[in-house]
């Protein structure tokens, strides 16, 4: 994810303009979950375990991006701590749901 998540920001980076808190987080949580999904796709994971994981990180990117917005938290990086700090147990609660999606071997894909 992190691999993935510096590739594609440099590339965004030459396409984009990502400057400021707002830019940045969508950047971030955006290349995030791209790069998640495309690792799942390649491990065999089906759509909907890559939906599932999808929402676990694109809420947290909007709770901080409300949190912004609202003037509640401004710094960008007490707001990438509340974004990882709730991204990472969205993530868990998603494994934990589909334990035996996660605890096995996917090497095969199903459509869904």
């Amino acid at each position: 994810m992190v691999m993935g998540m510096v590739a594609l920001g440099a590339a965004v980076g030459l396409v984009a303009n990502v400057d400021g808190t707002g830019p940045m987080l969508m950047e971030m949580g955006a290349t995030m979950t791209v790069s998640m999904v495309a690792w799942m796709r390649v491990r065999g994971h089906a759509w909907l375990p890559c939906l599932e994981m999808s929402a676990s990180m694109v809420l947290p990117t909007l709770g901080t991006l409300a949190l912004l917005g609202a003037g509640i938290v401004e710094g960008a990086g007490a707001l990438m701590v509340v974004l990882h700090a709730v991204m990472l147990p969205a993530m868990l609660v998603a494994m934990l749901l589909r334990r035996g999606e996660y605890s096995g071997h996917h090497l095969r894909h199903v459509t869904a």
